[in-house]
Order: C-alpha cells, then structure tokens, then sequence
C-alpha cells in the first residue's frame, strides 16, 4: 500500500494510453475524489472530526479521502447497490437552463441532489444504527464531489459529455473522460503534491453552514452553468495542452470547492447531534 498513488498513476495512464473511457457514472477519477476528502478533512470541526473517525474506525483506510471513490467501485464489488444508486451520481439540466426542478429533472428522487439530500439525513440520525450511517457517510463524500463536476450536471443529450467524442492530445476519448481526469493526468502529481496545489489556490466564495435543503439544486446549478460555458465543449473536436491550460484551473477550483463544501455539510449534520 506504500506505494498506492504510484501505482494508480500507472494504471491511470495505461487507461489513458489505451481509450481514456470512462463510463457514465464516474466523476472526478479517484485522484479527484479523494482530493476532495483531503481537503474536507483539513475543515472538520473536533466534534465531527471525532464521531468521522468513530464510523470510520473498522475500515481498511479509516479516511475520507480513503471511503471517497466507494460509489463509483459499487457496480463492481456490490452489483445489486450499484445498480440501484447509477443515477445518484449525476443531474441533466443543462437543456433547461441549469434551473433545477426536482419533479422534471430528479424523478423518485434518482439524482445527485435529491441522494445528498437524502443521505445526508441518514447520516445526521444517531438513531440508525452505525453501518447504515457509515454507508451514508461514503455516499455523501462521494456525491458531494459528483456535484460539483460539470459533466455531471450537464446536458442529457450527451450523456453529460460521455457521447461528445474528440480527440487529446492525438488520442480518441470523449470530453467526461477529459474532465474526470485527462487534464490532471499530464501533472504528474501524487496526493499529497495535488493537494497542496489546491490549498494554494485563492479560498473559494460561498462556503458556509449549509442549508441542504435549498444548496444541494444551487451547487448543481452553479456547477451546470460551467459546463454551459462557451467552449468548454470545443467545436473541432481536437484538444490538447491549451484546451487543459484553460479549463484545468477551473476543475481544480471545483475540487477546492467540494472539499470546502463537504466539510462545512458533515460539520453542520454531526456537530452538536
């Protein structure tokens, strides 16, 4: 385990070499959603810190940033799981203006906003019993960091970019694969070099005690209206370092942002409960 960020690094680009394909669900690639742990865990308050690291206790890595790629891990060590939580990890309302409304665009509750919504009100009730509250816990951390993809509040057309083919750098992928991780990859940076890239970025706006409620359709909004964005899809589909110069700071200032945001969401439903 020493040596894990390496050897994801060379299994990453061994992907990468090969179709840079990644199915529909994934958000972020697993460098990305554990950056977004990494960065929660810096913001947790004792009190939340304490009652993380007791649900935490029995897992192999007691960590956030360890439990954040869980879900996208599902549809291959839980099947029955997988399938049930596949549309958790994403909203499609670019088609509308990036205005969430949960009856057209979250029906039965199937989406990433209504499922933070959702799992985080079984995590905030002691009442469950701990292993339904660690499944909570890892769904959160998960989904908070799916929110703020782009790719994953986008256009449903596309299938949140997964059906908007082109080319980086030369090689064929489609523009989820390039926002999941593709502009990452060419940094070369292990976790603990990413994330002191990402605390040096200016502090993100707009983080508070959040009121779930009403900021889950907000952060999905704030997120569609990137991926709207003149060009970041790029209308001759053949990208390389300049397409990743220009988009790439803005994805990294959306993990700082998941990061900040999960802390402040796991401090305002653990503190004082």
């Amino acid at each position: 385990m020493k040596n894990l960020p390496t050897l994801l690094a060379t299994a990453s680009l061994a992907l990468l070499a090969n179709t840079m394909v990644v199915s529909d669900a994934y958000a972020w690639g697993a460098q990305g959603h554990r950056l977004v742990g990494r960065v929660a865990e810096t913001g947790l308050s004792p009190t939340a810190r304490a009652e993380v690291d007791r649900l935490l206790a029995g897992e192999p890595v007691p960590s956030l940033a360890a439990i954040a790629p869980w879900a996208d891990e599902l549809r291959a060590n839980d099947p029955d799981l997988g399938k049930r939580s596949a549309n958790w990890h994403y909203v499609n309302m670019a088609e509308d203006g990036c205005a969430y409304q949960a009856a057209r665009h979250c029906p039965d509750g199937n989406c990433v906003v209504e499922a933070l919504k959702q799992q985080s009100a079984l995590l905030a009730n002691h009442k469950l019993p701990d292993a339904a509250r660690l499944q909570a816990l890892k769904f959160v951390v998960h989904l908070v960091g799916d929110i703020h993809q782009p790719m994953h509040a986008g256009y449903g057309h596309d299938r949140g970019g997964n059906s908007y083919q082109l080319q980086f750098n030369d090689r064929g992928t489609n523009l989820h694969s390039v926002w999941d991780s593709g502009m990452f990859y060419a940094l070369q940076l292990n976790d603990d070099q990413f994330l002191q890239r990402l605390q040096a970025l200016p502090a993100p706006t707009g983080v508070s005690a959040p009121q779930l409620q009403r900021d889950a359709g907000q952060w999905a909004e704030q997120t569609c209206h990137i991926a709207t964005r003149p060009g970041l899809y790029p209308p001759g589909r053949k990208i390389g370092d300049a397409y990743a110069a220009t988009w790439r700071p803005v994805a990294e200032a959306q993990v700082r942002l998941a990061g900040e945001r999960l802390a402040a969401l796991l401090n305002a439903l653990l503190d004082g409960h």
